[in-house]
């Protein structure tokens, strides 16, 4: 019996992929939970062939949830599923322990042959993102500056491109408001820009935020 874990916070979208993936895969098991912390659980009652995770899910980013699963189940192929298009976080997110990396624009039979991919020990990216990966470009040269920023940082980037306040931020985060007023100004640093509005304005230019 195959067992596949789906997170994403939209109900709809589940059950079109779980219908997709029980035409390709006999004897399959699908679950799908909406938030970071029912896939912590539930990874942490059973194993599971593979996650197909979003990116955004309403109470953890995908890539903190990800840094967790690997530690509750360090083999499990996590294929992540996003609107972000694959420049903006498909890198991060295989540095931080994905199998692969696949917008949710992609055709049924691209998740399909991701997922085949995966859970047959393999990485699944499209071939712009492996080049980049292969030479190292991104590490060395970023092409664009939000590449250089942490995980955390652009995790408060997109929280103030989505109008939220630092004290927002730093209840959603468990943080102080002094910690994120931190994590802003090196964000305006490093990124050039010198108020917060710009910062929304980069986000968005740069598709960062949906």
């Amino acid at each position: 019996m195959l067992k596949i874990l789906i997170a994403d916070d939209h109900g709809l979208l589940r059950e079109g992929i779980t219908r997709v993936l029980t035409k390709e895969f006999k004897e399959l098991e699908v679950e799908g939970v909406g938030t970071g912390e029912d896939v912590l659980r539930m990874l942490g009652s059973q194993t599971w062939d593979a996650l197909i995770l979003d990116i955004n899910l309403p109470d953890k980013h995908g890539i903190d949830v990800l840094k967790e699963t690997k530690c509750l189940q360090p083999n499990l192929p996590v294929l992540i599923l996003s609107f972000y298009p694959e420049k903006q976080y498909a890198i991060r997110a295989l540095k931080a322990g994905a199998s692969g990396y696949l917008t949710k624009e992609s055709a049924p039979q691209e998740l399909v042959a991701a997922l085949r991919q995966i859970m047959q020990g393999g990485t699944y990216v499209r071939s712009k993102v492996a080049d980049d990966l292969v030479s190292g470009l991104r590490a060395e040269n970023p092409a664009t500056l939000y590449q250089t920023l942490s995980d955390r940082e652009l995790q408060v980037l997109c929280s103030l491109s989505k109008g939220k306040t630092i004290s927002q931020i730093a209840v959603e985060f468990s943080l102080s408001v002094n910690t994120i007023s931190t994590y802003r100004a090196r964000l305006l640093e490093k990124l050039n820009l010198t108020t917060t509005a710009e910062l929304i304005r980069y986000a968005i230019d740069n598709q960062l935020v949906e």
